[in-house]
């Protein structure tokens, strides 16, 4: 089965199962993941600053459904992508796939915003995010699971280089704010427009190109004679002509690219977009980020629908997988039905290879279980005021747990509040309650001679402003 080990069906001692019903396979499916509390904890943390980002360069969030409609993938057939589908047809007959990717959904929820004369109705440039839970069904690895959360983010309608030095500013930023350095991680940066003036100087068909920009991808995978052959086999380009595309791709700076480029008749868009790319290592310094940023002409990202610049970051000390990956799409939308082109920048950023990156350079902060009070009612009694207590607090926006059935010695409650984080336990006992008061306990007071206060009722929920000597 394509599940893990299950936990049930015991054995005897000769070796036969128990007579008990097994118990279920208590594994997630082979490459999910469950998240708990303390895995929930760092995943919100995780996407907490995916999203102080966003909304630092000014992007809206927007979500799908994770079920999408198999034709949407099947539009950009070729790619690998589409053997990797979650796909089924459904009861109502319909073929649906869990979504391997975003950018897909994005394209159809813009175009789901257009006139009958295929003009977008949107005012653009729209410049949305998302952090879906993407689907693909593959072999597992480290960094690499079959479900994945992946931060996108992505400028709708705008043809400009600058949109491109703006995604990859978001980029920088996140690693900025994460403490991680242009010493960990770098950006690997090429242009499928340069890419494609030099393919078809030698020989390279426009109909063929997307096909071997999806083989070169894998050349770090694969290595280079298998390139050429699968070039050879698939692609019917002559074996010569494949080993001088990946003689091409060596190129590691701009100066190697003109040098490159200096005896082939690159067409005028692949020669201004070289132009681009300079103007793009400017921004970047203007940005402050230009330290981030390597030339590579080896990158071309796998997906066909890519059009012009393309970046892939790499961790440095080569441990692990991509970190995250985009580019211009510039023809995806009318692939799927625009009257024009729709100018397109995005990228995808995993969840899975970031956390392993943080983990390694140990910049995942302790995110301990924190609760603002334990209400603990002296006995059965006093459980109604406890809950009296306990709304009271939760009105005025603090986290409270409320311990529902007294505990007979004071220690139990001191230990299951250090348990849940607790700052302050309010111990509603007969005594006070008579008084109108509840006894507060801080926790966190260094203080044990001054570490707690009787406070009136009507006065909790200003707990905040409670002072500790």
């Amino acid at each position: 089965g394509d599940r893990g080990k299950g936990k049930g069906g015991k054995k005897g001692k000769e070796g036969e199962a128990d007579k008990k019903a097994p118990g279920i396979n208590c594994e997630p499916v082979t490459g999910a993941r469950d998240f708990y509390p303390e895995d929930m904890r760092v995943r919100n943390w995780l996407f907490g600053a995916f999203r102080e980002v966003a909304r630092g360069f000014s992007f809206q969030e927007y979500d799908a459904p994770v079920l999408e409609s198999e034709e949407l993938y099947k539009r950009k057939a070729g790619e690998e992508i589409v053997d990797q589908m979650y796909n089924f047809e459904d009861k109502g007959g319909f073929k649906v796939t869990l979504r391997p990717e975003m950018t897909p959904t994005l394209a159809r929820m813009i175009l789901g915003r257009t006139s009958e004369s295929g003009q977008t109705k949107m005012l653009l440039p729209v410049k949305w995010f998302s952090i879906p839970q993407c689907w693909r069904f593959e072999a597992t690895q480290r960094g690499r699971k079959r479900e994945h959360y992946q931060w996108n983010m992505d400028i709708v309608g705008v043809a400009g280089i600058t949109a491109e030095a703006e995604c990859l500013a978001a980029i920088t930023t996140f690693f900025a704010n994460l403490g991680v350095t242009s010493a960990d991680v770098g950006i690997k940066v090429n242009s499928r427009k340069v890419m494609g003036g030099i393919m078809k100087a030698k020989g390279i068909s426009d109909e063929q190109f997307a096909a071997v920009c999806v083989i070169v991808d894998k050349l770090d995978k694969i290595g280079a004679d298998a390139v050429v052959e699968e070039m050879v086999a698939k692609c019917a380009v002559p074996a010569p002509v494949a080993r001088s595309i990946i003689e091409t791709m060596s190129a590691r700076s701009l100066k190697d690219l003109e040098e490159q480029c200096a005896g082939l008749s690159l067409g005028p868009d692949a020669q201004a977009s070289v132009d681009e790319l300079k103007s793009l290592f400017a921004m970047a310094e203007s940005y402050g980020y230009a330290d981030y940023l390597i030339f590579d002409a080896s990158v071309v990202r796998g997906l066909a629908y890519y059009t012009g610049v393309v970046f892939e970051c790499f961790d440095r000390s080569g441990e692990l997988r991509a970190i995250c990956g985009g580019g211009r799409y510039d023809r995806l939308l009318s692939l799927y039905g625009a009257q024009t082109e729709i100018p397109c920048v995005g990228f995808g950023f995993g969840d899975c290879v970031i956390m392993d990156l943080l983990e390694m350079k140990g910049l995942v902060p302790p995110l301990l279980r924190r609760t603002d009070f334990l209400v603990a009612p002296f006995n059965g009694d006093m459980v109604g005021s406890a809950m009296r207590v306990a709304a009271a607090l939760r009105a005025s926006g603090a986290s409270v747990d409320m311990q529902g059935e007294p505990k007979k010695k004071i220690g139990q409650t001191f230990d299951y509040a250090n348990r849940i984080g607790a700052d302050f336990i309010a111990l509603v006992a007969p005594g006070e309650w008579e008084k109108g008061m509840v006894r507060i306990k801080n926790l966190r007071s260094e203080n044990k001679d001054a570490n707690q206060k009787d406070v009136i009722i009507g006065d909790l929920a200003r707990w905040r402003e409670l002072t500790w000597e």
